[in-house]
């Protein structure tokens, strides 16, 4: 989509692509491509978007962010992800962060969020549970309020690098008796308590970044909830409405997008370059009809942030049709990969199959089965807009 921007836009474009240019170096994508250094590769990342000042687009200036204009943040993320560089991990600048700034106490602003801008903890997220995962209302961890601490027990599920996280913010039961939103309130747990255990999740595509974390008496101080006690449900639905609009990845779709092109002037069908054949053109064509679709629709909602509204039932719609977008670059990807897309990992390697993409639409396909799940599924996105939007 051709997009027009006023000259002030296009400077700060051009400033945006002179920094990705020089910031973002092969030898850091191929660290942050690793599994081994990639945890310490991605916060280096981080740090020099910090340095530039341009790690926080979204916080208030007074907290340390860039305060851009939603014109701004689609420029920096189309640019970025044209680039191939990775976003930020979004649980403390993106998640976690917001929430603090909007309903944190002074000391916890003081304490928090300096360390999450320059990177210095890691977070997690302890939302899903074993029985409350598309419907988070049901958890059950409970936090007991004793003297000056809450007592933590229970347990949480697909908790997205906890292996590595300093922090997780936490949805906990603080009261058993009321109607379920109301008795959840939100915690800051230090995850080096003693009582915390964590176990990993490998996943269908044979990575290790969820886990399951369980909590056994675990004592966290009253001074880490996050505003009032059994209001956590009115703070977990800000985090996730900004969680969901983060979700739709248009920028990082359109990418994919080209890869999938320079890859099918490669492949053949027939003996002719995949690219040229009828059937992957429509398939190609209805995939990037879509994409242009769901491109209009963030821009409308940019437009209403603009006026100072914050994402509403845009979020959820933005949330389905990217990861519907996902899904079927992916699929195609695997489809053009044929039967290399089914060698496991490590069988053999690209040389000895004589074709060098087909790990990386297995990857690709494998984990992004779960990206109409997380975030909240979108058979329940689909609720929430047909409440939201047409009052059924």
């Amino acid at each position: 989509m051709d997009i027009r921007f006023s000259d002030e836009e296009n400077a700060f474009r051009a400033e945006v692509r002179a920094f990705l240019q020089q910031a973002w170096t092969p030898e850091l994508a191929a660290r942050i491509d690793d599994d081994a250094s990639y945890p310490q590769a991605i916060v280096e990342w981080q740090w020099r978007l910090f340095e530039r000042g341009w790690v926080a687009p979204g916080w208030p200036k007074s907290y340390g962010g860039c305060e851009w204009t939603p014109t701004q943040r689609f420029i920096y993320e189309t640019e970025r992800s044209a680039i191939g560089a990775p976003d930020v991990l979004p649980f403390g600048l993106k998640m976690v962060g917001p929430v603090i700034i909007k309903y944190g106490s002074e000391e916890q602003k003081a304490r928090f969020l300096p360390r999450i801008l320059r990177g210095q903890d890691w977070w997690c997220q302890g939302y899903s549970e074993p029985g409350a995962g598309s419907d988070l209302a049901a958890l059950k961890t409970r936090a007991e309020r004793a003297g000056d601490h809450y007592i933590v027990n229970g347990s949480k599920i697909w908790t997205t690098y906890a292996q590595h996280a300093d922090w997780m913010f936490c949805l906990v039961r603080t009261e058993a008796s009321a109607r379920r939103q109301d008795g959840i309130s939100f915690l800051l747990i230090d995850m080096r308590t003693p009582g915390i255990r964590i176990s990993p999740i490998i996943s269908i595509d044979g990575e290790h970044s969820l886990n399951e974390v369980f909590f056994d008496h675990v004592r966290v101080p009253v001074a880490n909830l996050i505003g009032e006690q059994d209001k956590g449900w009115t703070y977990a639905k800000s985090l996730l409405a900004h969680e969901r609009t983060a979700i739709a990845g248009v920028g990082d779709s359109k990418r994919r997008i080209h890869r999938l092109r320079e890859l099918a002037r490669r492949e053949t069908s027939a003996g002719k370059p995949l690219l040229d054949d009828p059937l992957f053109q429509a398939r190609l064509a209805d995939i990037e009809i879509e994409l242009m679709a769901l491109e209009t629709m963030e821009l409308r909602a940019l437009f209403e942030a603009s006026k100072g509204k914050g994402p509403g039932a845009e979020s959820s719609l933005l949330k389905i049709k990217g990861s519907e977008v996902q899904q079927a670059i992916q699929q195609l990807m695997m489809d053009m990969a044929g039967l290399y897309g089914a060698v496991l990992p490590g069988a053999l390697d690209a040389q000895a199959i004589g074709h060098d993409f087909g790990d990386e639409a297995r990857r690709a396909f494998m984990y992004g089965r779960a990206s109409t799940i997380y975030g909240g599924s979108n058979e329940v996105q689909k609720n929430i807009t047909a409440k939201a939007v047409l009052g059924l």
